[in-house]
């Protein structure tokens, strides 16, 4: 008889905060999960690596693990990495390892996100005065990817709630990789003539990446006083949260992992991204597993280029982090916009800048 146990894989941070903010969502998940053993593990930059996640609910007596990816949309993290690090342990020990989706555009999130953007601009409409939405500018910042698909669905959330909320514009900006950044969206949206911009970024935790988006909402702000700049919360602790991880276990019993394969660059010749079919499923983080704020003394460096981490082997000019010091003969593929002005190269530029 099948003894199932609930491994939530996540990303995993530099950053000590985000990752206990992690651990303390997976902590409320068996409130919505309790006749299964739930454990977490991270790909990179924290403890436990997912590897000790999956000994710990084999341990606990779970021949039959289900995972799911501790991500809001499916890029190589989810699609690539994660994948292959469960084959590996399950063709190794001889358990079943079930995947589940990530956790996507889904209506538990998106009310989560309504939340967190109303609870700001009802606090600006108190300390500044009201504006009506009509008047005021959404700006959803993502965290982008080097996988239009992730990055189409992240544009889709944010018409969903610019229509439902019914915001005067909605302009979309990301995080890292893909264009265009935090900075020259923020920038661009300034000079649309609104009364207030309200900035949402929509992630799961906070961290060193939440830290920029704020920085240079900030910055911005002061270069435009007669402007209203709002910073909404990130996802967080909503309790939306993991009654969405909950659904997605559920769904891997139920045979509904409805994953979204069709624009997937992996499988399709999507636009832009046609060498990237058929790329082997390999994990391109193995030798960064457990660095970070759960390791001192590692090395570990923030990447200027694409607002990512890594072992500081990289070179600023290529957006794909092969790295020399590591001996392996697989690198991320090279994203073909490496070069937008509004992507990566506007923070290389910025860079060269005097100080």
């Amino acid at each position: 008889m099948d003894s199932i146990g609930v491994l939530i894989c996540g990303h995993g941070s530099r950053s000590e905060s985000a990752v206990a903010e992690f651990a303390a969502m997976v902590r409320e998940v068996p409130a919505h999960l309790p006749d299964w053993p739930v454990a977490h593990g991270y790909l990179e930059f924290a403890n436990p690596v997912i590897h000790k996640g999956l000994e710990e609910l084999q341990a606990r007596g779970c021949n039959r693990i289900l995972a799911v990816p501790g991500m809001l949309f499916a890029a190589m993290h989810a699609k690539n990495d994660i994948p292959a690090v469960l084959n590996t342990y399950s063709a190794k020990h001889r358990i079943s390892v079930a995947y589940g989706r990530e956790l996507g555009l889904d209506p538990k999130l998106l009310e989560a996100s309504a939340h967190r953007i109303t609870a700001a601009e009802e606090q600006a409409n108190h300390d500044r005065g009201f504006v009506p939405r009509e008047r005021t500018c959404l700006v959803v910042i993502g965290r982008g990817a080097s996988d239009p698909d992730a990055n189409g669905n992240i544009a889709k959330l944010s018409r969903m709630l610019w229509e439902g909320m019914g915001f005067g514009w909605c302009e979309l900006g990301y995080s890292g990789v893909t264009f265009p950044l935090v900075e020259p969206c923020l920038q661009h949206t300034a000079k649309l003539g609104f009364e207030r911009i309200l900035v949402f970024p929509y992630f799961l935790f906070g961290g060193i990446l939440i830290d920029r988006i704020y920085g240079f909402t900030d910055q911005v702000a002061a270069e435009h006083p007669d402007l209203q700049m709002v910073k909404a919360g990130y996802l967080g602790d909503h309790p939306r949260v993991p009654e969405t991880f909950a659904d997605r276990a559920r769904e891997i019993i139920d045979g509904d992992v409805a994953m979204n394969c069709m624009l997937c660059k992996y499988r399709s010749r999507v636009l832009g991204f046609g060498h990237e079919v058929g790329t082997p499923q390999e994990s391109h983080h193995h030798h960064v597993e457990g660095q970070g704020a759960s390791a001192p003394g590692s090395h570990v460096e923030d990447c200027e280029l694409c607002g990512t981490f890594c072992t500081g082997a990289c070179r600023l000019d290529q957006i794909h982090h092969h790295h020399p010091d590591h001996h392996h003969d697989h690198h991320h593929p090279v994203y073909p916009f490496s070069e937008h002005p509004l992507g990566p190269e506007s923070v290389r530029k910025t860079l060269k800048q005097p100080s």
